[in-house]
């Protein structure tokens, strides 16, 4: 990997990810308002079910492209380009609830604009990170990513729902608008490392079509041992995950008789596990056998959903430790994961790589968001619930113990640097 980053970069970097946590917020706050308002408004699963497939399937259409373009195009202007029009787009749902003529069918079109956005957002941020934080900080910075974006997520909620007591819905959504100027600051204050593709002389190559560069990022991501295993696990419980994703609001709101405090108080539980296990990974500098720990963290995490889905009815602390239990590990699994692909893939290919892992792993979950409805009417909620749960179990077991997996060294200098080499050997 190119080493472009220094110390004034992470300072840089700090100042800049400072920034993207206060839009975090509003964004946040935003989509618990709005999930909020489709479940209280319209007490359905299938058209809960359908707003999380139009948000997980316009990303999965859009991020492979925008991963090229992150990798081809400056940043920093992305960034603030796709940010300028989520908050636009905020702005323009505020004076349809305004005038009064907001409907379900806005809704899902300002979900699929959000969700366009983010798919162009969050590959740029992340293939930012290594070329601004030192090699030897970025397992670090992951975890405390995770931990204070587990922060954010555990307040949300509560902002929330403490807004929802005392203000409109419209006027709640300014908070988006709000936090967007606030992280346009710093964006527009640092410099952000433009990355540049090298050949082995050290010279500047000639361009790729956007077509190569596309392909290019499958070759490098097939290189990887392991990770084609890993992204059709990704793929299953992506699919498994999205019931609950879907379903939660009714879960709480419907099934348990709760209110919004109580749908901000599983969330809170949830979140607060994620700042835990975001902590652990803070602190702990080196893991050894990152694939075991990923596993064995997968299987934990579902027999916290498992739990969420038995909780006895009203019993809101049930549900919240197993969101707390599920939550805790997701920033374990991320991290490690992330920490895995920031080390093995240049700078210049991390936006496509990224992107494109992402695209796979969540090819399915439109179909798992779109059938959680129908099922839910079918199954019941804690039912449906329930078993995607097991089958996780089931599925993460399986892999770990016929495909070979837990023989693939990704820990190892030695392989590390082999795995360097054929990246930077491959042609289009």
């Amino acid at each position: 990997m190119e080493e472009i980053a220094n110390n004034e970069t992470f300072k840089g970097y700090l100042f800049f990810w400072s920034g993207q946590l206060f839009s975090l917020l509003g964004s946040m706050v935003v989509f618990f308002v709005i999930t909020f308002w489709i479940a209280d408004v319209y007490n359905d699963p299938m058209i809960s079910a359908f707003a999380s497939f139009l948000y997980i399937i316009m990303m999965t259409i859009c991020m492979p492209l925008a991963g090229v373009f992150a990798d081809r195009i400056n940043r920093k202007m992305l960034i603030l380009t796709v940010d300028s029009l989520q908050a636009l787009a905020t702005f323009a749902l505020i004076l349809f609830f305004q005038f009064g003529t907001t409907n379900i069918i806005i809704i899902y079109i300002f979900i699929s604009l959000r969700s366009i956005f983010q798919a162009f957002h969050v590959p740029t941020v992340n293939a930012i990170i290594p070329t601004m934080v030192p090699k030897d900080k970025l397992s670090r910075i992951n975890g405390i990513n995770f931990l204070f974006t587990g922060v954010v997520q555990l307040f949300s909620p509560f902002i929330g729902a403490l807004l929802l007591v005392f203000l409109s819905v419209h006027l709640i959504f300014w908070i988006d608008i709000i936090t967007f100027f606030i992280a346009l600051i710093p964006l527009l204050l640092i410099s952000i490392p433009s990355v540049k593709q090298f050949n082995h002389d050290e010279k500047i190559i000639e361009k790729s079509s956007f077509l190569n560069d596309f392909r290019l990022g499958f070759k490098t991501l097939k290189i990887i041992p392991g990770l084609v295993i890993m992204v059709i696990l990704s793929m299953l419980l992506n699919f498994l995950i999205q019931p609950v994703n879907a379903l939660m609001s009714l879960f709480i709101l419907d099934v348990h008789g709760g209110e919004a405090g109580h749908l901000a108080l599983a969330e809170m539980l949830f979140t607060g596990g994620m700042i835990f296990g975001a902590l652990l990974t803070s602190i702990k500098k080196n893991w050894g056998n990152k694939l075991r720990v990923i596993f064995i963290s997968i299987v934990v995490a579902f027999i916290g959903y498992m739990t969420f889905a038995l909780a006895p009815i009203g019993n809101y602390y049930i549900m919240g430790l197993g969101g707390a239990i599920l939550g805790f590990n997701l920033p374990i699994i991320n991290s490690l994961y992330q920490t895995f692909l920031q080390t093995t893939v240049s700078a210049d290919k991390l936006g496509r790589v990224t992107s494109i892992d992402h695209a796979l792993s969540s090819a399915i979950s439109p179909i798992g968001a779109l059938a959680a409805g129908p099922l839910a009417l079918i199954l019941g909620i804690p039912t449906l619930f329930f078993y995607s749960a097991f089958l996780g179990v089931i599925v993460t077991i399986g892999f770990w113990s016929f495909t070979g997996i837990r023989r693939v060294d990704v820990d190892s200098k030695s392989a590390l640097e082999e795995i360097n080499g054929k990246i930077e050997n491959i042609s289009i």
